[in-house]
């Protein structure tokens, strides 16, 4: 059937699909589990070869949308956002959604790798920023204990206690978890049998490309070395976003990817299932300075909550796909989905 597509700002084309999903996400929790307080309690994966996600956690702050503009006349705020397209979608749908209650919001967007935002905010250069919580407990709170969460509830509260240990917190996850994972093509990986992480072990040898900050990741190579014990490969640094061209042309042999990568839809790749957890839970959560939250009020953080709240597995691989696939804007996508949803 043909999707019916929708003429938006600046002449902007998007798929009707995308509203659809957010007026379904207004409408229902279905399969996504959400409560009230922005959290969950289970999500699904893509409907790629993905694995399932695991169960989520859930946050206690109100995710209940305010009313007016209650950020009328409050300082500015800076906020971040990371180096590759699910963040810049994830800063415009925080921002709109504060701007639309009068809080002056400044987006600095494309800031780099986790280490790179997170000295930023640490300079005082930004505020505020989407993370990743099992990028906080893994590589940030516990880098050097070599301990490793065992649920997404320990990983959420881990990372929360180490950001208000420096003076920040967390809000409220998101339903969805974008994880790390390996992939390979299908028919790579059915030539060689490959159907989890340890089938690596098979070959006698093979690449490995993902971002460059995963040399010295537990959630890369030192997982696969250290928990897999996986010595028969190369690794190869990547940009973000640049790996699944890499695979496709067999310049390498497998790839770094994200759970919820709009690739991942297109049926051409095989997940390998993670059987030792190296890669973890990985729900969003915004990152802000204690201090602005309380001078910005209780509205600012239900906002953040109210966005939260709505972005599910399938929302997310929507909207994603809409922005890497699609080729549209993050913000307009970002804008379209917030106005279906009454939060603009």
């Amino acid at each position: 059937m043909r999707r019916k597509k929708i003429f938006g700002p600046f002449g902007a084309v998007v798929t009707a699909s995308v509203l659809a999903l957010g007026l379904a996400a207004c409408g229902s929790d279905s399969g996504s589990g959400s409560s009230e307080s922005g959290g969950s309690t289970g999500s699904s994966a893509p409907s790629s070869s993905a694995a399932p996600s695991p169960a989520g956690a859930t946050g206690t702050g109100s995710a209940e949308l305010p009313t007016g503009t209650p950020g009328k006349g409050k300082p500015a705020v800076i906020m971040g956002d990371k180096d590759f397209a699910e963040q810049f979608l994830l800063g415009e749908l925080y921002a709109q959604a504060l701007r639309a209650r009068g809080y002056t919001i400044n987006l600095k967007e494309n800031i780099g790798s986790s280490e790179i935002i997170d000295k930023a905010l640490t300079s005082g250069q930004i505020q505020m920023y989407p993370e990743y919580t099992g990028v906080i407990f893994s590589n940030k709170a516990l880098a050097d204990k070599g301990d490793h969460p065992k649920s997404a509830t320990v990983t959420y509260q881990g990372a929360k206690q180490f950001e208000e240990s420096r003076g920040y917190t967390l809000l409220n996850p998101t339903p969805f978890q974008d994880a790390d994972g390996v992939a390979v093509t299908k028919s790579f990986a059915q030539k060689n049998g490959l159907k989890t992480i340890d089938d690596l072990s098979k070959l006698k040898s093979f690449t490995y490309a993902g971002p460059k900050e995963n040399r010295n990741r537990y959630q890369g190579v030192l997982g696969l070395k250290q928990a897999y014990k996986l010595n028969n490969f190369t690794f190869s640094a990547l940009p973000t976003g640049n790996q699944y061209s890499a695979l496709d042309r067999g310049n390498v042999n497998s790839i770094a990817i994200f759970t919820t990568d709009a690739a991942l839809a297109s049926g051409k790749y095989t997940v390998l299932t993670d059987t030792k957890g190296i890669f973890g839970y990985q729900q969003v959560a915004p990152v802000v300075k204690q201090s602005v939250l309380k001078q910005q009020g209780p509205e600012f953080e239900q906002t953040l909550n109210a966005v939260s709240k709505l972005l599910t597995t399938d929302v997310i691989i929507a909207l994603n796909k809409e922005v890497q696939i699609n080729q549209k804007k993050p913000a307009d996508i970002a804008r379209i989905f917030l106005k279906a949803n009454k939060l603009l």
